[in-house]
């Protein structure tokens, strides 16, 4: 599976363009703005988005999910059920942001642990992964082993849990109960900042040491 990062709106947000090799099918996961830049990134790269994905509910992830969803005419899927508030509150979000554009949509799809999404021939494992926010979710492909993994882990840090509903134990848990277990050796795109491994993070994150 090959995939290219972008880095959007004022927050620097990790969005990803995950491409099928063999269909030239793709998938943004967290368009949460910039979404002419993102369209002409698609357009030139060749593929057809036929999906957005989202592993949460935050602004800078999904405010402008809807509209871009809208002109691609793809339906959404995620994030788990759980962060249905956070999306229901992102136009007001965006007012006091800054951030135009951003407006609440309902998801195609919502997602939950176990679930599977398809991008092309290509299969994703969804891993719902509360802390940050309840209904957060991580994107697996275990064959490439690689992860999209949004706010849950950073290189050296880990996601913030001071927002409404967030829980430092339960993220905590679910990055050394859900995700560490999957091997050292996944790699993962974080929401911002820098790739890393799961490897690297359990050996070295000041955080989980």
């Amino acid at each position: 599976m090959e995939f290219e990062i972008f880095p959007v709106t004022a927050f620097q947000q990790n969005c990803s363009l995950i491409v099928c090799p063999a269909t030239r099918k793709a998938a943004f996961v967290d368009p949460g703005g910039d979404i002419e830049h993102l369209e002409s990134a698609a357009q030139a790269a060749g593929v057809q988005v036929e999906k957005i994905l989202l592993t949460h509910g935050h602004i800078d992830h999904c405010g402008q999910a809807g509209i871009l969803a809208q002109r691609l005419g793809v339906p959404i899927e995620g994030p788990h059920p759980g962060d249905q508030f956070w999306i229901a509150q992102l136009k007001t979000q965006g007012l006091s942001f800054g951030l135009e554009g951003a407006d609440s949509f309902t998801p195609d799809r919502w997602l939950k642990d176990g679930d599977r999404v398809t991008v092309g021939t290509e299969t994703l494992q969804v891993v719902h992964c509360p802390g940050h926010t309840p209904g957060h979710v991580v994107f697996i492909h275990s064959g490439d082993r690689i992860a999209f993994v949004g706010d849950v882990l950073f290189a050296g840090s880990i996601g913030r849990t001071d927002f409404p509903q967030g829980n430092h134990q339960d993220l905590l848990s679910s990055i050394r109960e859900k995700l560490f277990p999957l091997g050292d050796d996944i790699a993962f795109v974080p929401g911002h900042g820098p790739m890393s491994t799961f490897g690297q993070e359990r050996c070295s994150n000041p955080f989980l040491t």
